[in-house]
């Protein structure tokens, strides 16, 4: 990475040449990023999607009406999962901008965890409450996961904004409503936009959670494109799915990347202007509805715990002893060696994506930065393609590897490094989401001092950058390491059966039947939970305040 940056130094500090070789420098910086997008991201999906075109079914699988009835369902219970969590989120959003409460501070950490908790986990916590699944506990689970985004993206703009126009509203006749409908709303629109259409993304890609849920009753885009190409083999009728969902993951992005500029724009960085206070009157409402959601959201964790210490006798540790075998048979390894190989993979994924994301954002900040609007159009556009493997269906680009990727040396369809790339693929996107705002925020004057002063542009971000970065830079990379230690949608499909990670080893214990199975399952799960909670209260001590996303 300094080797990268140091290219800055050999393009001369001012002067005429300064656009060009600023340019060359990011260019440089963009060079990993690009290869590393482009070999495990755009070439196995280009490639899948090819074979179904040759197949010459794309055009067949688009004109049936089951296809557009699962677009139809997929964006139907995205949208419902949306809305659920952006009600949810603003009362708790507010108690985290507004509200002065003597030990409430642990709402904010608390808020996360259900964020990061693996998707295998939380839908055996909502199977636990509804073992009968069905389309509301869909959309519930969904929610669950989302709440955290919504509520942390608006009440970090909601913290900047001035209390006074409120107040001289109100001042004015207006109720509480209708200030905060007239003069605080508007200026949380772009925080709103933005974490919907994340919201949204995330539901519409949604595969542990329906996967669990739905059964064989209610399948998204997501999980009918697994089963066609896992199952069925049917490369054309996938191809055609996967191009619906990436259309409509393309129309997300747009919309959060112009909400997330408009915010950007709404709020410059600076110290968060003092408007929390105890509340007053009906605040308490609020308040209220904001403990009620935050207590909904305990629900699902605690039913997972107690179902974990349930057994055929009472309550016992039955589940937790298992750990030490394979299960009735449904494993090739005990269920400790599978937590081994997720702290592995999940450490290994975390690398590749800080490596890759850094200089990512690097490269985006230079690109900002830089004059012309060439070199702004170009960082944009790296932007928007950096943040496509969110939204493109994991079971493509975990077949794509297998299509494509014996063609480099060493053939990684059989590296135990193939795993941890496909992790480091998803977790990419999230490490420049939460360091590129930070690296913004650097006060341009204190680079320009630096310069002034000699230091070449690697020193400058060596002594400048990277300082005022560092606690969020080990915020996400706890929080990448998390992210892929639950990581289920590409690793079910590319884990050797020899090899599982716990989500992988959770899926094939729920899936066969005998007690031991199941509870060895739910123990597995708690047992991740916990593991994810104390790394997200980890974070979140680390993570700058107010600055960054998720």
């Amino acid at each position: 990475m300094a080797r990268a940056v140091r290219g800055l130094s050999r393009v001369g500090r001012r002067g005429p040449a300064a656009g060009g070789g600023r340019g060359a420098g990011v260019v440089a910086l963009a060079a990993l990023p690009i290869a590393f997008l482009g070999v495990l991201f755009a070439w196995p999906v280009v490639a899948i999607v090819r074979l179904g075109v040759t197949d010459g079914g794309v055009a067949a699988a688009l004109a049936q009406a089951q296809t557009w009835d699962l677009a139809a369902f997929t964006l139907g219970q995205a949208a419902a999962s949306t809305a659920v969590a952006v009600f949810a989120g603003m009362p708790v959003a507010f108690l985290l901008a507004r509200a002065r409460l003597h030990g409430f501070g642990w709402v904010r950490t608390f808020l996360l965890v259900p964020f990061v908790l693996p998707t295998v986990v939380v839908g055996l916590a909502f199977k636990a409450l509804w073992p009968g699944g069905g389309v509301a506990t869909i959309v519930l689970a969904n929610a669950f996961f989302n709440v955290a985004v919504v509520a942390r993206t608006v009440g970090g703009l909601w913290a900047h904004l001035d209390r006074r126009a409120e107040d001289a509203a109100r001042s004015l006749g207006a109720s509480p409503w209708q200030a905060f409908r007239t003069v605080t709303l508007p200026a949380l629109a772009p925080a709103l936009a933005s974490s919907a259409a994340v919201v949204f993304l995330f539901c519409s890609t949604s595969f542990g959670v329906v996967l669990m849920l739905g059964g064989g009753r209610y399948r998204t885009l997501e999980t009918e494109i697994y089963l066609r190409t896992v199952e069925l083999l049917d490369l054309s009728g996938a191809a055609a799915l996967s191009l619906v969902q990436l259309a409509a993951v393309i129309v997300a992005l747009v919309i959060g990347g112009v909400a997330r500029r408009r915010r950007e724009r709404a709020a410059p960085l600076r110290a968060p202007v003092v408007t929390a206070r105890r509340p007053a009157g009906r605040e308490w409402w609020v308040v209220g509805a904001a403990l009620t959601v935050v207590a909904g959201l305990l629900v699902p964790i605690l039913a997972l715990v107690v179902r974990s210490l349930s057994t055929r006798d009472g309550w016992g540790f039955d589940g937790y002893r298992a750990l030490a075998g394979s299960g009735d048979g449904a494993l090739s390894v005990t269920g400790w060696e599978a937590a081994l190989n997720s702290l592995r993979t999940a450490f290994d994924a975390t690398v590749l994506a800080m490596i890759v994301g850094v200089l990512a954002a690097v490269a985006l900040v230079a690109a900002g930065r830089a004059r012309g609007r060439v070199a702004r159009l170009a960082g944009e556009t790296l932007d928007a393609a950096l943040m496509l493997p969110l939204g493109v269906s994991a079971v493509t680009v975990g077949f794509g590897y297998l299509v494509t990727l014996d063609a480099l040396p060493g053939d990684l369809r059989t590296s135990p490094m193939l795993v941890p790339l496909a992790q480091a693929l998803v977790v990419v996107p999230l490490v420049i989401r939460m360091v590129l705002p930070v690296l913004r925020s650097v006060d341009v004057r204190l680079r320009q001092a630096a310069a002034t002063l000699g230091a070449p542009p690697a020193r400058v971000w060596w002594t400048v950058d990277l300082p005022l970065a560092a606690r969020s830079l080990a915020a996400a990379a706890a929080f990448g390491y998390v992210v892929a230690l639950g990581e289920f949608g590409a690793t079910s499909f590319l884990a050797r059966p020899e090899a599982p990670t716990l989500p992988v080893a959770i899926n094939e214990l729920i899936s066969r039947p005998g007690e031991e199975n199941t509870q060895l399952a739910y123990a597995a799960c708690t047992l991740l939970m916990l593991v994810t909670a104390g790394v997200a209260a980890v974070i979140d001590r680390l993570r700058a305040p107010h600055v960054g996303e998720f």
